[in-house]
């Protein structure tokens, strides 16, 4: 009998009304030994078996809180990477499926990033002492370690300004990846002019930059960002405000700088949920930020008479973190009431070490 004695595919087939009935009977078997975190994006059938809900950092911490020997975080892999690395050595991280990634955390791997220090070492003399390697939430564990190793910090939506300007107390330049969006807009909107700042293409040498560039350059922003937000355009805004003058529009600062311009407000999820929950009746919001989380706001503010609104007249879901659905979620949890763990999510030790250094300067600065 070996660990994957209960195979996915006597899962995958299963109607949803008894996969539902089944994972809560598992829930109930396995009691406070398990945490299910679950991701503001994460879709309602999965969502609502949640014992934590928020954005991914918010949700490690609170797991790592928690008496449960199990944390299965219904997001993605960077998500569940933290979670290992910030829960005690005893908990065990899982992630249900194991193709959920993050196609912006993908844009940025370790050989890139290395490389791209190397070249800017060419150029600057000592990158070490000149540059801050500022690496979003949204990456791998590697990033996050090589971030530890040269002085550098995490940084999330939320507290992007602040670690910003931590970053450039310490060394007179960022390095920020792997998304450019969220660097450029929270730095403009610190002040920082656009030509203070350069894209390095991490898929040419020396990011496709002069030397004279780079030594200019304040803010070297990777070339990375996030699908969902980018389908979020400009004219989808004048479109809407030209039926509806009086929309307010609310955007996550991974969407494009021209977006977050045409905005009334600019954050992460949380603060999108605060705002617009918090919001008088009557007023009427345009949302640029992932649709499951679009949708359960609309439905959660319907009844105070807020009227909330999709961006995109496409489809936006982060379809990597759809992969995680209610099979999957019923899978990792029968073999847990079963003794047997499946999609255990380990970071090296000393990678681990040298991420956790990176997260504990965000944690003391913000």
């Amino acid at each position: 009998m070996g660990i994957y004695e209960l195979s996915i595919e006597r899962f995958m087939a299963l109607e949803e009304a008894d996969c539902q009935a089944r994972i809560r009977g598992a829930k109930a078997q396995l009691g406070e030994r398990v945490a299910i975190l679950g991701h503001h994006y994460q879709r309602q059938e999965v969502f609502q078996h949640a014992d934590y809900t928020g954005d991914s950092l918010k949700l490690s911490r609170e797991a790592a809180q928690s008496n449960a020997e199990y944390i299965v975080f219904c997001g993605v892999h960077f998500m569940a990477e933290v979670a290992d690395i910030m829960t005690r050595p005893e908990q065990v991280a899982i992630l249900p499926d194991l193709g959920a990634g993050c196609s912006m955390a993908d844009m940025a791997n370790l050989a890139k990033v290395e490389r791209a220090w190397r070249e800017l070492n060419e150029v600057l003399g000592d990158a070490d002492q000149t540059i801050t390697p500022v690496t979003y939430i949204n990456s791998a564990a590697d990033l996050k370690a090589f971030c530890g190793r040269h002085g550098g910090i995490v940084c999330t939506s939320t507290n992007a300004r602040k670690i910003l300007t931590w970053a450039w107390q310490q060394r007179e330049k960022v390095l920020f990846f792997p998304d450019q969006h969220l660097g450029r807009n929270t730095a403009y909107r610190m002040g920082m002019a656009l030509d203070e700042m350069v894209v390095w293409d991490f898929n040419l040498p020396r990011g496709g930059l002069t030397r004279e560039q780079i030594k200019q350059a304040k803010l070297i922003l990777w070339k990375g960002f996030c699908s969902v937000h980018q389908l979020f355009k400009p004219e989808h805004i004048d479109q809407f405000l030209a039926q509806y003058p009086e929309t307010r529009i609310i955007s996550h600062p991974e969407s494009s700088f021209e977006v977050c311009q045409k905005s009334h407000e600019v954050g992460s999820t949380e603060y999108i949920i605060d705002v617009v929950t918090h919001s008088p009746p009557g007023t009427r919001w345009l949302v640029g930020t992932e649709l499951n989380l679009v949708k359960r706001l609309a439905m959660t503010c319907a009844p105070q008479g807020i009227d909330v609104h999709f961006m995109s007249p496409n489809l936006c879901m982060c379809s990597t973190m759809y992969r995680t659905d209610p099979q999957h979620l019923l899978w990792v949890l029968e073999n847990l009431v079963a003794g047997k763990v499946v999609n255990q999510i380990r970071v090296d030790a000393k990678e681990a070490e040298q991420a956790r250094l990176s997260l504990q300067r965000m944690f003391d600065v913000s």
